[in-house]
């Protein structure tokens, strides 16, 4: 079975009500009352489907509801449930079925009322008339991992005037000229829900254990609807606050798409990784590096969490790279590269000059390959020499044979010497390493880090799947949540796309004034976070998702700043 909430993501429009609910897809529809069961619109059920369950605050729907919309699935394994992309993904919400005359809501408890004495005493004052009643009251809670999300719909029987009070521990709702029965309730989520009547029209009081509500109304008809956030697991950030950044941080939304600027005076990107083989989440990157913001990196293999194309930190290349796809560069002060570098290591000596074949742990004796030490990961082999060389030195450390741990840092190059001759076999004889790009305007870089497409070139769409060797008609061009960074009025920019395609995305961000950027990992890995919360998407409801990746790009403060100006 799966939730409801998750169904729009595959196309479906939904209506998320346990006593009245609604699934459709084109000219099908599903719809459901516990009074009624499941009825067909459309279309003729072949046989009867499962009931819907509530589980964990979330109402689940069978896999065989879907089927029988027509909602293509591509897998159905113990391992992998697959489904299309959808054409669209539907924002609105079905209103209530035009053929559910009844369905059970929720209902308040009546207010005890007073035991008449033994002696006659004056009646209570008349309840005020109004044209307008307060008819139905339904609430709703849903689960999104840890945070609670509870919706409170007061129906109303014509049009209102409505006041909100915020109080300490919740709201108060005062709806002028309507009449309610008054009463108390003790909702799914444990708050209280409290209706009253007043001279001047429905008091409603809604006490929340902490949570942030937002209240808006609609018409056709008529309602008040109380929507509140509740945070559950504080160990894991809640949405940004886009009016609490921090100095220097610029936050911009045009429609689907989300900029986050950062003003170059103040920060500078890096690159910054989770130790080998491991991943960690964007926010746990930050913090590590004492930044501000972050976004995910490249693309990984999900099994070892090992980068599939170039990471370069601090002047260390640490993956290697494809020498296609497009990449992101940064330099000591702070300036962002593009372009197409092919980087290796090159060794030099008396009378030799020898190029690295390859970076990775894994040794060959045919390769002459690189390492940069974790103090964990073993490299060499037992026929093999392995040279240890500390950054920013001109000589070998050391010189061993077999298999060996390099410390953290080190430098380590394996090769065989039978085959690598004019290389050094013993300690402290000569040997220069250097990084060469192998494309002009790259002798700067300090940090690196391939992904790729190329969205935006000199303000213009640059896309050329061909050229960087991505396949159009695979999952990785499939529309999906969108991440990129790149440059827009000279201030490093991270991009979120809501929903998209590689092309819709490029063309949004030229729309936006973007001059230069380049895609990161999408989909699933896609996660922006900037200090005290992940700014993923713009609504609230799907903002704390993070995928542990194994790099990212981080926005630190500036060295050159001084220490008042970096706290």
């Amino acid at each position: 079975m799966l939730p409801v909430w998750t169904l729009p993501r595959l196309g479906v429009t939904v209506r998320n009500d346990p006593a009245d609910l609604r699934l459709q897809l084109g000219t099908r529809e599903l719809r459901f009352a516990p009074v009624t069961g499941w009825r067909a619109v459309g279309f003729t059920l072949s046989g009867p489907l499962p009931v819907p369950q509530l589980s964990g605050g979330s109402l689940l729907v069978p896999l065989s509801a879907l089927g029988a919309l027509g909602v293509p699935v591509l897998a159905d394994t113990p391992a992998l449930l697959d489904f299309a992309a959808p054409t669209s993904v539907p924002t609105a919400t079905l209103p209530p079925s035009p053929d559910l005359t009844s369905a059970p809501q929720p209902t308040l408890q009546p207010a005890p009322q007073p035991t008449p004495g033994p002696s006659p005493l004056p009646g209570p004052p008349p309840s005020p008339t109004f044209a307008v009643n307060l008819d139905t009251v339904r609430v709703s809670r849903t689960l999104h991992r840890t945070v609670e999300v509870q919706r409170v719909v007061l129906e109303l029987s014509g049009a209102a005037q409505s006041s909100v009070t915020r109080l300490q521990n919740g709201l108060n709702v005062t709806l002028s000229g309507v009449s309610v029965t008054p009463g108390t309730q003790t909702l799914e989520s444990g708050d209280t829900l409290t209706l009253a009547q007043t001279a001047q029209g429905a008091s409603v009081s809604l006490t929340t254990g902490g949570g942030r509500s937002e209240i808006f109304t609609l018409n056709n008809p008529d309602r008040v609807v109380i929507d509140t956030t509740t945070y559950l697991d504080s160990s894991v950030p809640p949405p940004v606050d886009p009016d609490a950044l921090p100095d220097g941080v610029t936050y911009r939304q045009l429609g689907g798409l989300h900029l986050l600027s950062f003003d170059p005076a103040r920060f500078q990107p890096r690159v910054v990784s989770a130790p080998t083989g491991q991943a960690s989440g964007v926010a746990d990157l930050v913090r590590r590096a004492g930044g501000v913001a972050g976004v995910n990196g490249g693309y990984f293999d999900p099994g070892t969490h090992l980068p599939v194309d170039l990471v370069a930190v601090g002047g260390l290349m640490t993956a290697p790279s494809l020498e296609k796809r497009a990449t992101l560069g940064f330099t000591a002060q702070g300036d962002t590269i593009f372009g197409y570098p092919r980087p290796r290591y090159v060794l030099s000596g008396a009378g030799f000059s020898v190029t690295v074949n390859s970076v990775r742990a894994k040794a060959a004796p045919d390769l002459l390959t690189a390492f940069v030490g974790d103090g964990r990961t073993r490299v060499g082999a037992d026929t093999l020499t392995t040279l240890l060389v500390t950054p920013g030195t001109s000589q070998v450390r050391s010189a061993l044979t077999g298999v060996i741990t390099p410390p953290e840092g080190t430098l380590a190059f394996t090769f065989d010497p039978a085959r690598f001759p004019q290389l050094p076999r013993a300690a402290n004889i000569p040997l220069t390493v250097t990084l060469n790009w192998r494309e002009d305007g790259w002798d700067a870089a300090t940090d690196a880090l391939s992904a790729g497409p190329l969205l935006v070139q000199s303000g213009r769409v640059a896309l050329n799947p061909a050229r960087e060797g991505f396949n159009t008609a695979a999952s990785i061009w499939r529309p999906t949540r969108q991440v990129a960074f790149g440059t827009l009025a000279g201030q490093p920019t991270i991009a979120f796309l809501e929903h998209g395609s590689p092309e819709a995305f490029a063309a949004a961000l030229v729309k936006a004034g973007v001059r230069d950027a380049v895609r990161l990992d999408s989909g699933s890995s896609a996660t922006t976070y900037v200090t005290g919360g992940y700014a993923n998407l713009g609504g609230y409801l799907n903002t704390v998702w993070s995928r542990p990746v194994p790099n990212a790009i981080v926005l630190v403060p500036r060295a050159d700043l001084t220490p008042a100006a970096r706290r």
